[in-house]
C-alpha cells in the first residue's frame, strides 16, 4: 500500500535566478513536496522509526534552497535525489517549486515548475 506525506506551500526566502540582480535581490518561492512510500508499519506502531520523518524532508528544502542556482529544476532536482538518498523507501516523489515574483511583465501569482521521479 502507497501512503503520502505532502508539504504544501512552505514559503521560502532564496536567491536563484539567470539574471544577476535575482541572485541579489532575491524573492519568496513556494515549495510543495509529494512523497509516496509504505508507512502502514506507523500506523499501527505510532513510531517515528516507521515512517518518513517530514521534519527532516523539511531540513534538506531548506538546505537546498540556501543555495544560490540558476534554474528551479536544478534546486528542483537536488531536493528530489537528497529526499531519495536520506529515505530509500520512498517510492514517488514530486517537487513544485514556484517563483512569486519573477522577473518579468505581466501579473501573475508567479511562475512553477514541478518534477516527478517513480522509482
Amino acid at each position: 500500500m502507497t501512503s503520502k506525506i505532502i508539504i504544501e506551500d512552505l514559503k521560502i526566502y532564496a536567491y536563484h535566478g539567470a539574471l544577476p540582480e535575482e541572485t541579489l535581490i532575491g524573492t519568496y518561492y513556494l515549495l510543495n513536496v509529494e512523497v509516496h512510500a509504505d508507512l502502514w508499519k506507523a500506523v499501527g506502531t505510532d513510531d517515528l522509526d516507521d515512517t518518513i520523518n517530514y521534519a527532516e524532508i523539511n531540513e534538506i528544502i531548506h538546505n537546498e534552497m540556501k543555495v544560490p542556482s540558476k534554474l528551479m529544476e536544478h534546486v528542483a532536482g537536488r531536493i528530489l535525489k537528497n529526499i531519495k538518498m536520506k529515505f530509500p523507501q520512498v517510492s514517488f516523489i514530486k517537487i513544485r517549486i514556484t517563483k512569486t515574483n519573477p522577473p518579468m511583465t505581466g501579473e501573475m501569482h508567479g511562475v512553477s515548475v514541478e518534477i516527478e521521479n517513480q522509482f
